[in-house]
């Protein structure tokens, strides 16, 4: 086998092996994106239900607050 053949075959490994090294780069970046997008929306998701709950306990403090001041005596 001559240079110029095995150079051209080397040339063709290097070359498969930069592709798929840019394959699994363009992969990562993917799942990557993928990951932050999901992460991007549970952020207003858990502000809204952490809101939600603290309304809802401050309601409830509220209605045990009259109801107690209506049973508790008058002075």
């Amino acid at each position: 086998m001559s240079n110029e053949t095995f150079d051209d075959i080397t040339g063709g490994i290097n070359a498969i092996g930069g592709s798929a090294g840019r394959i699994v780069t363009q992969q990562v970046d993917l799942v990557t994106l993928a990951i932050e997008s999901v992460a991007q929306l549970f952020v207003p998701i858990s502000k809204t239900a952490a809101d939600l709950a603290t309304g809802t306990i401050n309601g409830i403090i509220q209605v045990l607050e009259n109801a107690s001041s209506a049973i508790e005596p008058k002075k």
